[in-house]
């Protein structure tokens, strides 16, 4: 007996530009409006990527969760404070929280730096998501079991987008990719090889 099949197109991003966030914003409206997607959590470092959002879904029926690094990340936090109140106006949300894999031995274990390097066999930009999908779903932005779709990028912009069914950082199992919309090729270079 043959089993259901779909054929879904996966765009892979030769290198990791910043210019590849207005590719994977088109993705992902189209797989939202496809999908009755009704919210996008996106990572955002200093805002720029975030404010790129906000003008790019205004007007089409999508609730952002901008998921910036967490406070005492970097020396400095990056995310440009002012733009949070312009953001939360346009009716979208930004949620500070703990980066689960940016725990290094926490209580004594390597377990979320030993997830952060499985994801990143993938990219970075998965790993990401994954992240951001858990920060949004323990903060109560997202439900267990709703569908959304989570953007990540290496470095500056998107290149990015799954769509998931997220699920909190206690039910890692609930969790689930449904979809990988794009992402970067990812090859490594020699150098990165050997270590």
């Amino acid at each position: 007996m043959k089993g259901r099949c779909m054929e879904r197109t996966i765009v892979y991003f030769e290198d990791m530009r910043e210019n590849n966030t207005d590719t994977v914003f088109r993705l992902v409206e189209e797989r939202a409006r496809t999908l009755g997607i009704k919210k996008v959590v996106l990572a955002s470092t200093t805002g720029a990527t975030a404010m790129r959002a906000v003008e790019f879904f205004k007007g089409k029926d999508v609730k952002l969760i901008v998921i910036p690094h967490q406070f005492g990340f970097r020396e400095t936090h990056g995310f440009r404070q002012e733009l949070v109140q312009p953001i939360k106006e346009a009716g979208h949300e930004v949620h500070v929280g703990t980066m689960l894999f940016h725990t290094e031995n926490f209580y004594d274990s390597n377990v979320p730096t030993l997830m952060a390097n499985l994801l990143r066999c993938f990219c970075q930009g998965i790993k990401v998501c994954f992240e951001i999908a858990f920060m949004a779903t323990d903060a109560g932005l997202v439900t267990i079991g709703e569908k959304v779709i989570a953007i990540a990028g290496t470095g500056r912009g998107a290149d990015t987008a799954l769509v998931v069914q997220a699920s909190s950082s206690r039910n890692l199992k609930k969790f689930r990719v449904n979809e990988i919309l794009c992402k970067p090729l990812n090859s490594l270079n020699v150098e990165e090889l050997r270590e």
